[in-house]
Formats: C-alpha cells, sequence, structure tokens
C-alpha cells in the first residue's frame, strides 16, 4: 500500500487556526465504519451514539511547556529546543533547531541564565540528548520559560493555553495534545457517566513523531516514533469488564487507540502496564480491542489518516473526508471531530 493512497487536497482555509469558545459546540462527522453511511452532528450529541454498558477511554497526559527559546553561549546566536522525552531528572531527548550546528558539548542558554543545557550526544534520528543545569525545580523553571508548542500548521498565536489542554489532563509530558478530547467538557463527561457508560483514563505523552510525514511510498517500510504510555490496574479491571459484558470499547483519539492496541492481548483482555510502544496501525491491521473511535480530521498521507483508515476501510475514510470539506468542517487540531462507529 502506497503512501499516496491517502493523499487528499485540503484548502488552506479549512486549517483551523483557533478553538472554538465552546469545546463541545464543534461539528460531529459521524461514520458508520460498515456502510460509510454518515451523518452531521454538533459534538455534543456524542451522547446520542453512546449507550450504558459502553466504556470510553480517556488519555490524560498533560502538555508540557515543551519549547525553548535560548542563545548559544558562545556566539549569542538564536536556538530553539523542543523537548521530547525526559530520560532522567536533568536529561532529555529534543529536537534542536537549527540541528545541523547542534554538536555534543554545545551550551545553550535561557532565560538569561535561569536554565541552561549542553548537548550530550546525537541520535540515529537526528534528535538530541541534552542535560539541563539549573538551580531550583525545573518544572517551575520550564513553566516560566517554556513555551506551548503548537503544531507547525497553526500560525496565530493561542491567546489561553489550557485550551490545549484537556479538561482532564493530569499527567504531565506530552510535546503535543491528545486533541480528540479537546472537545469534551466536564459537563459533558458527567453526563455521559451518568447514562452508565464507563470512563476509564490511561496515559500516552504524545511525541512530535506525530506530526512528521511519512517519507517512504512503501507505507510497511515506515518506522514509527516511540512514546510512553501507562495503565494502571483499575483501567485495565474497568475495560475488561465491559469487555466480558458485551459492551463497546471506544477510544477517545488516535493516542488512546494505540496505547489500548498495545497493550491488549490476542484475546482482547488488557492488563496494568507500563512501557514503550511503536506500534503503526494501518489497513490490514486486525483491532484486538478497540471497537469505535473519536477523533479529529488528520492530515494527509500521515500515520494517523491510516490509522483511521484500518478501522473505518480506506474508501469510508477518503469519501468521508471529501464530505467533511464539501461541508467546510474545520481540520486538524483545533478543528472538529469525527465518531468512527457502529449505525
Amino acid at each position: 500500500m502506497k503512501t499516496s493512497d491517502f493523499y487528499y487536497d485540503l484548502p488552506k482555509e479549512l486549517i483551523a487556526q483557533t478553538p472554538l469558545e465552546d469545546r463541545a459546540s464543534s461539528r460531529l462527522l459521524v461514520l458508520d465504519k460498515k456502510t460509510g453511511a454518515v451523518q452531521h452532528r454538533i459534538f455534543k450529541n456524542i451522547k446520542d451514539y453512546l449507550k450504558a454498558g459502553d466504556c470510553l477511554v480517556i488519555n490524560d497526559t498533560k502538555v508540557i511547556p515543551a519549547r525553548l527559546l535560548g542563545e548559544r553561549k558562545n556566539t549569542g546566536a538564536k536556538v530553539e529546543i523542543l523537548l521530547l522525552r525526559r530520560m532522567s531528572d536533568n536529561r532529555w531527548e529534543t529536537l534542536v533547531r537549527p540541528g545541523r550546528k547542534a554538536r555534543p558539548g554545545d551550551r545553550v542558554v535561557f532565560g538569561g541564565g535561569l536554565l541552561e543545557a549542553e548537548i550530550t550526544d546525537v541520535l540515529q534520528d537526528g534528535n538530541r540528548l541534552v542535560r539541563f543545569y539549573y538551580d531550583g525545580i525545573f518544572e517551575e523553571i520550564l513553566d516560566e520559560l517554556g513555551q506551548t508548542p503548537l503544531p507547525p500548521y497553526i500560525t496565530e498565536t493561542l491567546k489561553d493555553k489550557n485550551r490545549y489542554q484537556t479538561v482532564y489532563a493530569k499527567h504531565e509530558g506530552s510535546a503535543a495534545a491528545p486533541t480528540a478530547g479537546l472537545h469534551f467538557t466536564n459537563e459533558l463527561l458527567s453526563e455521559i457517566e451518568n447514562m452508565g457508560v464507563a470512563i476509564a483514563k490511561l496515559t500516552l505523552h504524545v511525541g512530535l513523531g506525530t506530526f512528521r510525514p511519512v517519507k517512504v511510498d512503501n507505507i510497511e517500510e515506515h518506522k514509527m516514533h516511540s512514546e510512553y504510555y501507562c495503565i494502571d490496574e483499575a483501567a485495565a479491571d474497568k475495560i475488561n469488564l465491559v469487555r466480558e459484558n458485551g459492551g463497546r470499547v471506544i477510544a477517545v483519539g488516535t493516542t488512546s487507540c494505540r496505547t489500548l492496541e498495545s497493550a491488549a492481548d490476542d484475546n482482547g483482555r488488557i492488563t496494568a502496564k507500563s512501557g514503550m510502544t511503536d506500534i503503526f496501525i494501518y489497513p490490514g491491521y486486525k483491532f484486538r480491542l478497540v471497537d469505535n473511535l473519536i477523533t479529529n480530521f488528520h492530515l494527509p498521507e500521515s500515520t494517523l489518516i491510516m490509522l483511521v483508515s484500518a478501522l473505518a476501510g480506506k474508501e469510508n475514510i477518503m469519501k468521508a473526508y471529501e464530505e467533511a470539506i464539501k461541508e467546510k468542517y474545520r481540520f486538524f487540531s483545533f478543528g472538529d471531530a469525527m465518531f468512527i462507529t457502529d449505525l
């Protein structure tokens, strides 16, 4: 299967630059994964498609202010460091721009010396290992100096940084938000729970690899980035109980979906565990645990559009995207939502 099979032409004006004032007022395209039939609703109508005995699985990761702007210690040249993954208390895997000149031993200062970074190694994919030097608490310094790392297709300034967090964000560590969850409000989640729908929380820290384009012609040759995930015993028990009772497991976002499929065994059971996952889901994949998926609209030729095509069928997805463009849905991180389900 070729990467070009997942291309579609998107008018730039449909790329959402800012979030809506009311999270739950986004539009919702409901896609029947078996027939390809679509319905056009508002996100708060998601309740109409859920029922008692279902389980909604959400990713409670929290975006950190991972973008640091500093200067080379010896020349004063501007440098940007993007935190990707914490390796230890003061060591991080990072993306450095400009990267070509970022060599081991180079030092970068931030905030007039409040924070200093030393590049210690260059990884195979070009990312840099960095050691930070500081006095005090790293998280407090990062909160003071760091910026929210918005995706490259968002060019407008975000006025309220909390709008790039889900209302249930808890565990810090992501360089990008699990954007399907941005549509939920606390009120909507309470209403869903009161319907008898179980809500299970897991954590997957989203890396910037989620935005990296697929650069190979044959998608099977693509190497996925690796991300940390954690599922606790309470969540595993809740998901297994729903499964045993014949309920649906509904993943909120591709990050929740990838975590569930990484942790499930061949019988669709899940146990409490944590670790790294680089699972790549594309058409032909047999889902072990996830029945339905709430998601946003994804970039052309991305691993994410390949994942949703695996669940609903490539033809159904491409037709649904064509319909969304015709109906002028808002796309990508701050855009509208899709519910891939069984109508």
